[in-house]
């Protein structure tokens, strides 16, 4: 008999929730089009993309337009059923060719952001065009280029109609990306939220795990720690659960249905939540407490300036960052800390458990051992 089916996949499904796509999977269709339409002079339409996964979806263009040694190609943002408020946004990108040995240059057009302080996965002065995407869209270049004989070196500039003001409804400002949205996704796929639904999906997931005999399954803030974790354990995707924001239906759930073992693994600033007491990770529920930080890189060492630089530090990252330069462990003990809770949480039910924590590209930054 073949095994039940579970993990992220899933979980997704029995949501019944419909996923969209992000704006960097936006952005790669608009460049994808917009590149191919510069050398042939027609803009594929649809255009269809591969994503890190190897899916591949189409987009209708919302936008053509061709002009001498450059072309804009548009796509609206489907969020699905996720209430994004970059749904139904117009994502442009626009490919200008430049000299051979360029390579891919990235601009931020109009409605989207620039970093202005440090501490994200970007350089200051760099558009707001998040790594992954980024590699997409170069990715992208290379294929069109090679199937029409060019070089791939160009310009690439992405913008957002309205982003601006769409990017005061969302943490850009405080984090010093000003001038519009980020173009962001890992995966490229927009996975819809709805906390019910997501919730009962967890459930469903710890019940197929616990039913094939699953003793050890981990709770995963998204893909990339699903990776970790795989790495880490070997860990079959039964039993794995998409856990996302919802750190605390987890917790609940294996406390009334326990598994032998629990590994709960998620970025770093995610965790530093759970670590500080949040069991609902979502950013507009709960915020990285730097001054709970602080207090963390203190009890590892760090002298009066370094906690003080880790208490005004802009993110998470630029926290962790500051106390890797120093030798503070400060990724151990926001895992340890956040173990801590979640036992607290379990309530002496028989769950052993451990927390790793990762940096974007999916490095380990931090780990407790098993309680």
């Amino acid at each position: 008999m073949s095994e039940a089916k579970g993990g992220r996949s899933a979980q997704l499904k029995h949501t019944g929730l419909r996923p969209g796509w992000t704006t960097g999977a936006c952005a790669t269709a608009a460049t994808t089009a917009a590149y191919t339409a510069l050398l042939t002079g027609d803009f594929p339409d649809p255009v269809t993309i591969v994503l890190p996964k190897d899916q591949r979806p189409a987009f209708a263009l919302a936008v053509e337009e061709l002009a001498g040694d450059r072309a804009t190609a548009g796509v609206v943002k489907d969020a699905g059923d996720d209430p994004d408020v970059t749904h139904g946004a117009l994502v442009r990108a626009t490919v200008r060719r430049l000299p051979p040995g360029s390579g891919v240059v990235f601009r931020a057009g109009p409605g989207v952001g620039t970093v202005t302080r440090p501490g994200l996965p970007l350089d200051v002065g760099e558009p707001a065009i998040n790594p992954v995407p980024r590699q997409m869209m170069r990715d992208h270049i290379a294929r069109v280029a090679a199937d029409h004989g060019d070089t791939g070196d160009v310009e690439i500039t992405v913008s957002v109609d309205h982003g601006e003001e769409i990017a005061r409804s969302t943490w850009n400002p405080r984090l010093g990306i000003l001038g519009g949205l980020s173009i962001l996704g890992t995966t490229g796929i927009v996975v819809p939220y709805s906390c019910s639904a997501w919730i009962d999906s967890i459930r469903r997931g710890v019940d197929v795990a616990r039913a094939a005999g699953h003793t050890h399954v981990a709770g995963c803030t998204g893909s990339t720690s699903e990776k970790t974790v795989v790495a880490e354990y070997g860990l079959p995707e039964i039993a794995l659960l998409d856990m996302g924001d919802f750190a605390g239906a987890v917790l609940k759930y294996v406390r009334r249905h326990p598994v032998d073992r629990l590994t709960v693994c998620g970025g770093f600033a995610k965790l530093s939540k759970l670590a500080a007491g949040h069991l609902d990770l979502h950013s507009a529920r709960s915020q990285v407490d730097k001054g709970f930080l602080a207090g963390l890189a203190r009890q590892g060492g760090a002298d009066a300036s370094l906690t003080a630089e880790v208490a005004d530090a802009n993110t998470g990252l630029a926290a962790l960052q500051l106390c890797a330069a120093a030798g503070v462990p400060l990724g151990d003990l926001v895992a340890v800390a956040a173990r801590d809770q979640a036992l607290s949480v379990l309530r002496g039910a028989p769950v052993a458990v451990d927390v790793i924590c990762i940096d974007r590209a999916g490095t380990v930054v931090g780990r407790s051992d098993v309680r």
